[in-house]
């Protein structure tokens, strides 16, 4: 980092991203304010500097072997590197610490036999409440959310033909095993309650009306006659319904009524499709390429982050649609490795299902093998990806579409 850098820096204020220290504060006080940006998005601690960015100097002559062996390495749980350099600015040194994101949430400070778990909100280091806990639980692979029990709920809110449907034809069941030890066993049902409840993943794939206890489960449909949300809405709807189909004896050739997914996709194609005549007979030409939008949608199903009390969003524009899915990317996942094609899985349950079902191949990565090379066909250019502490957005683009300044990018509603 440059003299400059730290300047410009240190004429800030301090933020979500930026932190000023002095380098005779305790230990856990440098720790707790680690412990926060290893949770949320990462940031930089200046030290040497004071709260109103003058700057003051470093004093202790070891300050980088204190801030590894005393403050990370007795208060930081579990061990996290950051960034570390010096620079003299103004005759005074400055330690310019750069905290990485985490990859192995929650992050936590070790003092006096307790483990506080600590997240960075605006300037302030905050003890993390009960739902964001959940979330780094979550987003560390360490708790999964999909198994959470719905408050309320029993095996008598699934829809049991799906259910049977699933045991018998696809997993096989055979006549000697009661269907609902199966549901306890493949984690449908849980809790330590009597009667049981149904787990997020089941109840969100199988209940009649998953809505009713699990109000996140469905999808918000948005279609503006523009390119932005002052245009008139042409329509607007939140659907609700099972994720998987339900389908009579001849299987998947023989479907009953569609799953949410296959729902959205025929409601959405006067909006993105027209029929053109060719010669003598009839054509639908898409804006975008069918098979994406399916993977698309699935994808925003079954990664989407449970803890979240939003709808999966589809919005459709004029030059663009988007479809974004609840929550941030799993712990360690980056669009970069999406795009590379690497796997981790928030929902294992809810995947294995869909694989089960033929929806998701087994490899994956249908965004590096269908929705990238889909669109760089049917679309000459890639899709955009947007990743934020709140969701995972996907935008395709019509072809020859471009984004201008007053397109909302940045978050939903």
């Amino acid at each position: 980092m440059l003299i400059s850098d730290v300047l410009e820096l240190t004429n800030q204020p301090e933020g979500a991203k930026l932190e000023f220290k002095r380098d005779d504060e305790r230990p856990e006080t440098f720790a707790k304010e680690i412990v926060a940006f290893a949770n949320m998005n990462g940031g930089i601690v200046l030290v040497g500097v004071e709260d109103d960015g003058n700057i003051s100097g470093i004093q202790r002559n070891n300050l980088q072997e204190w801030l590894m062996d005393t403050v990370i390495g007795r208060y930081v749980h579990p061990f996290l590197l950051p960034d570390y350099e010096e620079i003299s600015v103004e005759g005074k040194r400055v330690a310019v610490v750069k905290i990485p994101q985490g990859n192995s949430k929650p992050y936590v400070l070790n003092r006096k036999d307790r483990q506080d778990i600590y997240v960075r909100y605006g300037d302030t280091c905050q003890l993390a409440g009960r739902e964001q806990q959940t979330r780094l639980f979550d987003s560390g692979g360490l708790l999964s959310a999909e198994k959470f029990p719905v408050h309320g709920s029993s095996v008598s809110d699934l829809d049991q033909h799906r259910c049977q449907e699933y045991f018998r034809d696809i997993l096989i069941q055979s006549p000697d095993e009661d269907l609902q030890d199966m549901m306890i066993n493949h984690s449908f049902l849980v809790g330590d309650a009597t009667p049981l409840a149904c787990s997020y993943f089941a109840y969100a794939l199988f209940a009649k009306n998953p809505e009713l206890r699990l109000p996140q489960a469905g999808v918000r449909l948005s279609v503006y006659d523009g390119n932005d949300k002052d245009y008139n809405t042409v329509f607007d709807k939140v659907l609700d319904a099972p994720l998987l189909e339900r389908r009579g004896s001849g299987g998947p050739h023989d479907p009953l009524e569609p799953a949410l997914h296959e729902r959205v996709s025929t409601l959405i194609q006067p909006y993105i499709s027209k029929e053109t005549l060719h010669g003598m007979s009839r054509r639908r030409v898409w804006d975008y390429p069918f098979e994406a939008i399916r993977e698309l949608l699935i994808n925003a199903f079954i990664h989407r982050d449970w803890t979240k009390q939003n709808y999966v969003r589809v919005i459709v524009y004029n030059n663009r649609m988007e479809i974004t899915s609840p929550g941030s990317l799993p712990n360690g996942m980056t669009t970069e490795k999406i795009r590379s094609g690497a796997q981790l899985q928030r929902n294992p349950s809810s995947v294995r299902i869909f694989r089960d079902y033929g929806y998701v191949e087994d490899q994956g990565i249908g965004i590096r093998r269908k929705v990238i090379p889909l669109m760089q066909q049917h679309n000459e250019r890639e899709p955009d990806f947007e990743v934020t502490e709140d969701h995972f957005k996907v935008t395709l683009w019509k072809k020859h579409s471009r984004p201008s300044a007053s397109s909302p990018l940045m978050g939903e509603d």
